[in-house]
């Protein structure tokens, strides 16, 4: 077992580069020494996506990341899935001469990260109430094993569709599961009263009814000995999070800052926009 002088978590980078690397400068971050967690959506949005994935790439024995919906809207794009652009930076991204590589590196990324000794979990959205670590566990390598196999884009051509947000394992199919596990970890916020997913509002806690609540303020008793880091909802801007889950996406695309914790100090760094460009918004 690879022991690491310091264990650092970064927030949704979308592209952020040099605010990446000036955050890393910051805490004289050691590929050789360090392990650097990342909540996801690496790409979009930002200027800098190509530039984040080839630098994360050549120091991939020193990373976890998990995958966000952006990054999955990215493999969609590259391979003509989706032809609806949402940021003109894919369009550049996706004439690099090494996309084929990128993209072959970046579809074998898991979307959960767990450390047992730390009691920590990493997912892009979160956890949803209803799964205990075994099954999220389990779930998370069903799409990593599909999004690793040659026929990935089977897996890829049924993502988008809102309709089977219910965990009802007894009844689902293997589509409608590896549907709902995707939502789950790459694309929740709210879940309703019956704990079901709700992807449809996307507003902030306080904006919305009484019917839905943030996943992260509904009991999980199966995890309650874990930590819980997300990204993927920069509103939130760290308010009303619980002991137990700890939100990094601030936003650093849209003019916020980027966020580093530092796991065993537990000591929070920021380093500011340096490129404030809000592309248009995806509707993931």
């Amino acid at each position: 077992m690879v022991c690491y002088m310091n264990t650092y978590l970064v927030g949704d980078i979308h592209g952020c580069y040099e605010e990446l690397r000036n955050l890393l400068d910051q805490v004289k971050f050691d590929p050789d020494k360090d392990i650097l967690w990342l909540t996801g959506d690496l790409v979009s949005r930002g200027p800098h996506s190509l530039e984040v994935l080839r630098y994360l790439k050549s120091i991939q024995n020193s990373i976890k990341l998990v995958l966000g919906n952006h990054d999955i809207y990215l493999l969609t794009l590259y391979n003509n899935i989706n032809s609806n652009i949402i940021d003109e930076n894919f369009t550049s991204l996706l004439q690099a001469s090494d996309i084929d590589e990128l993209m072959q590196w970046m579809r074998h990324q898991p979307l959960l990260q767990v450390d047992e000794e730390k009691k920590l979990i990493m997912a892009h959205a979160g956890i949803p109430p209803q799964w205990n670590l075994k099954i999220a566990k389990l779930c998370a390598s069903e799409i990593a094993k599909l999004l690793s196999n040659k026929n990935y884009t089977t897996l890829l051509n049924s993502i988008y569709n809102n309709n089977k947000c219910s965990w009802l394992d007894t009844k689902l199919n293997n589509s409608e599961r590896m549907l709902f596990s995707i939502n789950a970890l790459t694309r929740m916020r709210y879940c309703d009263f019956n704990n079901n997913i709700n992807l449809e509002f996307k507003g902030n806690p306080e904006e919305v009814s009484t019917v839905l609540k943030p996943w992260f303020l509904i009991d999980n008793m199966a995890l309650v000995n874990y930590t819980i880091v997300f990204g993927h909802w920069s509103s939130l801007k760290g308010r009303g999070i619980p002991k137990g889950a700890i939100g990094l996406d601030t936003g650093c695309c849209l003019g916020g800052p980027l966020t580093l914790l530092h796991w065993e100090k537990k000591q929070y760094y920021l380093q500011g926009c340096l490129h404030k460009r809000r592309s248009k918004i995806s509707k993931q």
